[in-house]
């Protein structure tokens, strides 16, 4: 029969304190073998050392306390490894986000001011096969993504011809309001036929200040910020859904370093209206 242990002893040998294990009782993560009703003292066995080494393992983890709670009760060891390799895959996700926002951080702090290269463009309006949708801001990169992928991949299928890099519109709204119109497209040559949410689309003409950003679209907020700033103070900025073209991009290349995006912002340009 297993000796008793105090919720003391209990503590000092899983290193839980005794509010934690208080707390645990409470939320039924790790209850006591018994409670005595008189005094309401807890006690619990040797055999739950090695269960409370677990759960302190999972929680150094950050694993939520329902997810603790499912791997405990698994019903067998399969079971309990998939539940922990999720968790793991989402914290190696976080952990992917969190360098890439501290290199960006980094990216930004050390950088040095130089001419921006801006270029003015004139863009006709193209036929395109293109997916739109009213996005959260939150959603958005995902979304993306998502859009872009389904877009090449009916092009591939169909073994239609491109006629430009695939590019994207946003609107205004995305980012004063959080929610608004966006769009991603692939300009045509030849006949392709709208599947799913692809349908075949006028991207509208446009007059813009382009930039070329390399790198990941992480960092794309650094050049909004410097084209936005070069348009306001020639004073050219005009209303109008920002504008991307991804010269190279996931379609193309897994490293994120590699990617090639031209950003463009709607201007009116004084020259053409002489």
């Amino acid at each position: 029969m297993s000796t008793a242990l105090s919720i003391g002893d209990f503590s000092r040998m899983t290193h839980l304190s005794v509010k934690t294990l208080r707390h645990y009782h409470r939320v039924g993560l790790l209850e006591p073998s018994s409670v005595n009703s008189g005094t309401g003292y807890r006690y619990y066995t040797e055999e739950q050392v090695p269960v409370a080494q677990v759960i302190v393992r999972l929680r150094n983890l950050e694993m939520p306390v329902p997810e603790v709670k499912a791997v405990l009760s698994a019903a067998d060891a399969q079971q309990r490894n998939e539940l922990i390799a999720a968790h793991l895959d989402r914290l190696e996700a976080e952990l992917a986000r969190t360098r890439t926002a501290v290199s960006s951080l980094r990216n930004l702090l050390d950088r040095t001011r130089a001419p921006l290269p801006v270029q003015y463009r004139t863009v006709p309006p193209v036929r395109a096969l293109g997916i739109s949708a009213t996005v959260d801001r939150a959603d958005l990169p995902a979304w993306w993504q998502g859009a872009l992928g389904e877009l090449h991949a009916t092009v591939r299928a169909q073994r239609a011809q491109a006629a430009g890099p695939s590019g994207g519109l946003f609107a205004t709204e995305i980012f004063t309001d959080d929610r608004g119109e966006a769009m991603v497209f692939i300009p045509m040559a030849g006949n392709v036929r709208p599947v799913g949410r692809a349908e075949l689309r006028t991207v509208p003409a446009a007059e813009l200040a382009v930039v070329t950003h390399p790198g990941p679209m992480s960092d794309a907020d650094v050049v909004y910020g410097d084209l936005g700033s070069y348009a306001m103070r020639h004073e050219l900025s005009v209303d109008g859904p920002l504008r991307e073209y991804y010269l190279r991009g996931a379609h193309d290349t897994a490293d994120e370093d590699e990617w090639l995006t031209e950003i463009g912002w709607p201007i009116f340009r004084a020259d053409l209206a002489q």
